[in-house]
């Protein structure tokens, strides 16, 4: 290269004329970088005390949650969710206000909130939560076809007993009991991804004459 040929005293010229030339550049450069690293920092500061102020209010909810007093719970939630919509905790609050709804007997009022977490939710276990608590508030609504219908839409995955519980549910408001009954039994089968109470799945099989149980089981191999 050219500079290879250059004297030292013309060599040192060059740097300075370099430097002259570039200096404004690098300074530049290394003040929109060291304004970036700060405003980074900032950033994640807030967004963790934000965290933390969410999960506060989140604890604040809980503990209401235990009082028994409907209207307390309610207004967190819903202040949770207006202040901090996009945080996780935010999913979980409406998670809650449909869980009131339902608990009031006014299901159609839980549609929305679970609706938007089924949708919305980065959590995909929120998501499957929400669709299920969806369906059965269908189920209630005296909407067994579009419970079914969303209960298609989705892979079940470690949630696979309780889809088939829901199903089997929405089966018997359609008076298809033998479907129910095969579904219940699906559920048994796969009580253990979670998310089914054997015993309670139990008893909605009794009420339907379908009682599984290993003595019966024996009689029917015996004959």
């Amino acid at each position: 290269m050219a500079e290879e040929y250059l004297t030292d005293d013309e060599q040192l010229e060059e740097v300075k004329r370099y430097v002259r030339e570039y200096a404004p550049v690098l300074i530049i450069g290394a003040l929109i970088g060291a304004g970036g690293l700060f405003g980074w920092r900032y950033y994640l500061s807030y967004q963790n005390e934000r965290g933390l102020k969410a999960g506060a209010q989140f604890s604040q909810l809980t503990n209401a949650l235990q009082s028994g007093d409907v209207n307390k719970p309610l207004q967190i939630a819903t202040d949770l969710i207006k202040d901090y919509p996009s945080s996780p905790y935010a999913d979980q609050a409406r998670l809650v206000l449909a869980r009131i709804d339902v608990e009031s007997g006014q299901e159609a009022n839980a549609i929305a909130p679970l609706t938007e977490v089924m949708s919305g939710s980065k959590d995909s276990e929120l998501r499957q939560i929400a669709r299920l608590r969806l369906a059965r508030a269908l189920i209630d609504l005296g909407k067994p076809d579009e419970a079914i219908k969303l209960l298609s839409e989705a892979t079940p995955g470690s949630f696979a007993g309780g889809y088939h519980e829901v199903h089997a549910d929405a089966l018997y408001a359609k008076k298809d009991l033998p479907g129910a009954i095969a579904e219940y039994r699906a559920a048994l089968d796969a009580a253990d991804t979670g998310g089914v109470d054997t015993a309670v799945v139990e008893m909605k099989m009794a009420d339907l004459g379908a009682v599984d149980n290993p003595l019966e089981k024996l009689k029917m191999v015996k004959h």
